[in-house]
């Protein structure tokens, strides 16, 4: 008949439980640190005119909203752009998700090129603006382009159109136009014009009867005014 030490078996168990919890404690995990996800564009701008230098360039990632809308009114920050060549209103769009400004004017013929960085792709849409400096508010750019599907190394190429903004009168007056053909004024609070964004008429100059005109034949353009190409590099 077999005969069991009650005592050395609750010892034998005990030790065995509390090597169990040794294991345990002594078994930490660590979970992974995630990477940081982000996502990047590079956008070139090429200016294909022959006398209207570009304002630095405003870029602006977002998901929502235009940055003009073709029959509306320009809002502020717009009109501060077109006027006088000054992006900083701009960049501070409301549905801004990140941002991106050339350091300097684009010259005729002359290209530059913005990188913006955001953490999603969701949704997100490029804009970009810019004043021809020899005109009274015209100005070029993209609104709104979906760049959510575009893979790593993949482009897009759009050509840009002559907006005027609406805000003030296409004078082309001495000491109305902020670029190297006047040095002029530039933004001025002031809206003398139709109050209405709509497609550039284009410039008229001394040459073709406008006696008044600080412009000549050099300063006119034709559409396209400038070859954007972005590119998802991240």
């Amino acid at each position: 008949m077999l005969r069991f030490n009650k005592s050395l078996i609750i010892i034998a168990l005990g030790a065995s439980l509390a090597a169990c919890g040794d294991s345990n404690n002594n078994e930490v995990v660590t979970p992974p640190t995630p990477e940081p996800v982000s996502y990047q564009f590079s956008v070139e701008v090429s200016n294909l005119t022959a006398g209207q230098p570009f304002s630095p360039v405003a870029l602006i990632a977002h998901n929502e909203g235009n940055l003009w809308q073709i029959g509306e009114s320009s809002s502020a920050a717009l009109e501060l752009m077109a006027e006088g060549g000054d992006n900083s209103e701009l960049l501070n769009f409301a549905s801004a998700i990140a941002t991106s400004s050339g350091d300097a004017p684009v010259g005729p013929g002359a290209q530059t090129t913005l990188t913006v960085t955001t953490s999603s792709l969701e949704e997100l849409k490029l804009s970009l603006a810019t004043m021809m400096v020899n005109t009274n508010d015209g100005f070029t750019g993209l609104n709104s382009i979906d760049v959510s599907a575009l893979t790593v190394d993949e482009a897009l190429t759009h050509f840009t159109f002559a907006y005027d903004a609406g805000t003030e009168a296409n004078s082309e007056a001495e000491g109305s136009i902020p670029g190297p053909a006047d040095g002029g004024e530039g933004f001025n609070e002031a809206r003398d014009d139709i109050d209405l964004v709509s497609m550039h008429p284009g410039v008229v100059s001394q040459q073709d009867g406008l006696s008044g005109s600080t412009l000549n034949s050099e300063h006119k353009f034709d559409n396209p005014l400038a070859k954007i190409v972005i590119t998802r590099t991240q």
